[in-house]
C-alpha cells in the first residue's frame, strides 16, 4: 500500500507545470534502507518512507542553505544474539532473555529536521551534507531501548542530478537512534543507510 502510494505521488510531481514560476520550497519522497554495524549483541534491519519538504534560506557563491523538514516512518526488524546483554541484575532477566532473543518488529515514526549544506559543482549537479535530529516514538520495547519516546539522528552525505524542476538524490547515511536516558534502557541503535529520493521545486 505505502509503495503504491509513493508511485501515485511520484507521478502527481510529473504532471505538475513544468513552467510554474520557481520558488524557495522543494517537495519529495525519499526512500531508504540498511542495517545495523557488524557486531556479535543484536541485528537490525530497516527500511523507511519519508515525505521531504525542502526550504532554501540563503545563497552564496559557492554554497547553498536550506532547511529540510522529513516525516518518515521506519519498519525495522531487531533480534537479541548476546544473551548476556541482558544482565542478571535486570529484573526477571531470564524471561526477558528469552523475549529479546525473539524477532520483533520494530516501528518507528519520526519527524526529522535537517540542515543542508550544497555546493554545486557542474550545471546540472551538487553534492551535499546534511544533519538531522528529530523526536520520534517506537513501538516496540527491546533490550537495548525502552519503547515509546526517542530521538533519531542523521548524518548523511548526498550527490543531486536536477532535470527541469525534478531532482534526483542519492544519500549514503549514518543513523543513531536513542532515548537520550529518558527511557529505563538507552542502549540505542546505529544503522548505515542508502537512501534515494526524488524531489520537484514549486
Amino acid at each position: 500500500m505505502i509503495k503504491k502510494i509513493f508511485l501515485c505521488a511520484a507521478f502527481f510531481f510529473a504532471m505538475l507545470n513544468a513552467n510554474a514560476q520557481k520558488s524557495r520550497f522543494r517537495i519529495g519522497l525519499g526512500y531508504g534502507f540498511g542495517s545495523e554495524f557488524n557486531n556479535k549483541d543484536y541485528t537490525f534491519t530497516n527500511n523507511f518512507y519519508k515525505v521531504q519538504v525542502y526550504y532554501g534560506f540563503k545563497e552564496s557563491r559557492n554554497f547553498k542553505y536550506e532547511i529540510l523538514i522529513q516525516p518518515e516512518i521506519n519498519f525495522g526488524k531487531h533480534q537479541l544474539l548476546n544473551l548476556y546483554f541482558v544482565k542478571p541484575e535486570t529484573p526477571n532477566f531470564e524471561e526477558k532473555r528469552i523475549e529479546y532473543m525473539k524477532l520483533k518488529d520494530v516501528r518507528e515514526y519520526v519527524l526529522n529536521i535537517g540542515f543542508v549544506i550544497r555546493k554545486p559543482f557542474a550545471k546540472y549537479y551538487s553534492f551535499y551534507l546534511l544533519g538531522s535530529v528529530g523526536p520520534m516514538i517506537t513501538d516496540t520495547e527491546t533490550e537495548r531501548m525502552s519503547s515509546g519516546f526517542a530521538f533519531a539522528d542523521v548524518l548523511a552525505i548526498g550527490i543531486t542530478a536536477d532535470c527541469n524542476q525534478f531532482r534526483f538524490d542519492i544519500r549514503p547515511s549514518l543513523r543513531h537512534v536513542s532515548n537520550a536516558g529518558l527511557g529505563s534502557t538507552n542502549a540505542g541503535y546505529n544503522t548505515k543507510n542508502i537512501e534515494f529520493g526524488i524531489s520537484y521545486q514549486l
